[in-house]
């Protein structure tokens, strides 16, 4: 049995459509997130599994109990919001513990329960002080273990590092990744960081406007995105997409006149409106004359240490290259790239929607495209 269950949820607030019939299936003990942009209906969909929003159609299920009707402290979740929500005049012992407090728990069995929760997330030497007295990440591991000391089925994260500064930001993945694979308890933890969604997620729902993109495993995501949405939106710097058409030569046409020789791939879209797509890292530098080279002119470069970025402009189409090179490169120089067809990604313009070209696409030969 999943410990989630979603059927064609939906949230309309007076006219307005917010979260369009989503589906999906959250298996016990999975870590899932959901990511998107901002306003794209993740945290409204988090709150519905809380209760925290009424349910404009479908249902959502906990444990296979239908908890459409239910109020939020009957739905055996616990979560951990962006703002941390912690009583500013309680202890941080009195926050940890204030729920069990409610229920009628004996003191000496909640001191235990609060002690030993407070150790999990290292806030012993805290416990007598007041929010007000604690930093960021302090408040967050409050909030967390405040949720965690319920014991409950389902764990639920409303951007809950979003008021942190960077470095911290790392530490508290970290933190909270540990736990879960301590506690072993089912999580929906939503942001809009896809570095925090990459390093933290079993599997990725990937929402915009409404509408789940796509629904997989981070790797899934990456390698083969579903839509247009999702190749832009994951990865950083985001993958290169260069519109254009294949015509019935086999070539694909793109800016103010450039070609790509891909026979195999034209015979299924021809003169379709597409987006040809290939991530930075997969563009490689050649020499000038090698043999299906793309011409490009260097626009600027950014030095990242280890490696730069490379952005070029290839008959009016925008082309990122991850390259480790040191070499001088400056604005207007010639350069000359070579992308393998196994790494290359097609989308439909007109839906936005991935177009498989031929089976084992990922396991194609890694020759070079020609021009």
């Amino acid at each position: 049995m999943s410990a989630i269950t979603l059927k064609s949820v939906k949230k309309r607030y007076q006219k307005s459509l917010v979260v369009h019939g989503v589906d999906a299936e959250i298996e016990q003990g999975e870590f899932v997130v959901i990511l998107g942009p901002s306003g794209c209906g993740k945290s409204t969909l988090l709150r519905m599994i809380a209760g925290l929003e009424d349910i404009t159609e479908g249902e959502i299920l906990i444990g296979g109990t239908v908890v459409n009707k239910l109020e939020p402290r009957e739905r055996g979740c616990a979560m951990v919001f962006q703002n941390y929500a912690l009583y500013p005049h309680m202890s941080v012992a009195q926050n940890i513990g204030y729920a069990l407090k409610v229920a009628g728990m004996p003191r000496a069995e909640r001191e235990a329960k609060v002690a030993k929760v407070a150790k999990s997330v290292s806030l012993e030497p805290y416990l007598d002080r007041k929010p007000g007295e604690l930093s960021g990440g302090q408040r967050q591991r409050v909030a967390m273990a405040r949720a965690m000391v319920r014991e409950p089925k389902v764990f639920l994260f409303d951007e809950p590092f979003s008021n942190l500064d960077a470095k911290l930001r790392v530490a508290m993945r970290a933190e909270v990744r540990n736990l879960h694979r301590s506690l072993g308890v089912t999580s929906v933890f939503v942001t809009h960081d896809q570095t925090e969604a990459m390093t933290l997620a079993d599997r990725l729902i990937i929402m915009n406007s409404g509408v789940v993109e796509q629904i997989g495993k981070p790797s899934e995501v990456y390698h083969r995105p579903a839509s247009r949405f999702v190749a832009d939106f994951i990865g950083s710097p985001a993958m290169n997409l260069i519109n254009g058409w294949f015509g019935e030569d086999g070539h694909f046409r793109h800016g103010k006149g450039g070609m790509i020789h891909l026979p195999s791939i034209a015979s299924h879209v021809v003169s379709r409106d597409v987006a040809l797509g290939v991530r930075p890292e997969s563009v490689r530098r050649v020499a000038a004359g090698t043999k299906g080279a793309l011409a490009a002119v260097v626009d600027y470069v950014e030095e990242l240490g280890a490696a730069r970025l490379i952005y070029a402009d290839a008959d009016g189409s925008r082309i990122v290259c991850v390259d480790d090179g040191n070499d001088a490169l400056g604005t207007g120089m010639p350069i000359h790239f070579a992308i393998a067809e196994a790494d290359l990604h097609l989308f439909d313009n007109t839906t936005g929607r991935r177009i498989e070209t031929r089976p084992g696409q990922r396991a194609a030969s890694d020759h070079l495209v020609t021009a």
